[in-house]
């Protein structure tokens, strides 16, 4: 057998893998958690909601950048954790149990799918998922590392809040980071060696490899009434006018509310020749929320204003958005199948 540090998984096999990664998958307890073909979550009230979502080496993360900076398998198990979790969120509800799927190269270290598995145990501890348990998953061989993850949730109140409930009137506010993921990712993506980077372009770039979604914020803004709520992953813009055609309105959104966000990646942007305001509408990964309110006096902890829902108007989209009053050239934002 190889030295510790040099252990694959092709070295010790699933079950072998499973005795060095399940203990450090500690989250709240299930009634039945791993061990058995399934796990048994209590179900509060009756119903409950489910999410999944996917990580694909090099489609969602690099092991190496072109910047030069290694992913680690703390950063990956995090982010998944903090997708799924902050779906949850965007529901108006708080997550009460995860599973994992892991497909693996039969060479990846030991180590680093451990790491892994501390990151995702660390996500859902230090974002404040506290009633969620982590309950097993599967192990698979593949040519690319990739996780899946489910998470189900409890409601905070009696309805879900949906994507297609904004009103004309309401005011449209985020809770959250914008634009600082997306800063991260031109980093990491960059020819700049991450040796080099500035203490301001570090903490952009963990804003991409450990996205903090406010967890605190989704029941707080069902419990405050609000009309509408997605969790903001694939762009303020993109993921706009996913909420204006889904409720029929136009949601218009103030630039200048945005003013302050756009300041702070204004040095690194000035660094890579982009556009600050561009990652701050379409940028995604922040994983932070985008809501709407009856009134301005409704905004809980943690949102501020960045617009107004509308009604349609003659010579305006059914449905869309605006920025300052005028339709955007693009809502660019991430799309798994673009290019």
């Amino acid at each position: 057998m190889p030295a510790a540090d040099l252990l694959t998984v092709g070295n010790l096999g699933e079950s072998g893998l499973l005795a060095r990664i399940l203990p450090r998958l500690q989250g709240a307890s299930a009634l039945l958690g791993p061990g058995d073909d399934a796990a048994l979550i209590a179900a509060p009230g009756g119903k409950f909601v489910i999410t999944v979502d996917t990580l694909v080496e090099n489609q969602d993360f690099r092991l190496r950048w072109p910047s030069g900076f290694q992913s680690s398998g703390f950063d990956v198990g995090w982010k998944s954790a903090a997708q799924n979790l902050s779906d949850i969120n965007a529901m108006g509800a708080i997550a009460t149990s995860a599973v994992i799927s892991l497909t693996l190269p039969h060479t990846t270290p030991i180590s680093w799918v451990e790491d892994l598995a501390d990151g995702f145990s660390a996500a859902v501890r230090e974002l404040g998922a506290t009633f969620c348990a982590i309950c097993g998953g599967d192990l698979g061989r593949g040519s690319e590392v990739s996780i899946t993850a489910a998470v189900t949730g409890t409601l905070a109140t009696d309805h879900p809040v949906l994507r297609s409930g904004a009103r004309p009137g309401d005011v449209v506010a985020v809770s959250g980071a914008l634009g600082v993921a997306a800063a991260g990712l031109a980093l990491l993506d960059s020819s700049i060696s991450h040796l080099g980077w500035t203490a301001d372009e570090q903490v952009l770039v963990f804003g991409q490899r450990r996205p903090a979604p406010p967890l605190a914020a989704g029941p707080g803004a069902a419990r405050a009434g609000a009309t509408a709520m997605m969790d903001l992953s694939d762009g303020l813009l993109k993921d706009g006018r996913r909420m204006a055609i889904s409720s029929g309105v136009v949601i218009d959104f103030d630039s200048r509310t945005m003013e302050a966000d756009a300041q702070r990646l204004s040095p690194a942007a000035a660094r890579l020749r982009k556009d600050p305001l561009e990652w701050v509408l379409g940028g995604g990964e922040d994983h932070g929320l985008l809501a709407t309110f009856p009134s301005a006096d409704d905004l809980p902890e943690g949102f501020r204003a960045v617009g107004m829902v509308k009604e349609p108007v003659g010579g305006k989209p059914r449905s869309g958005i605006l920025l300052d009053g005028k339709m955007p050239q693009t809502d660019k934002g991430f799309d798994h199948f673009e290019g």
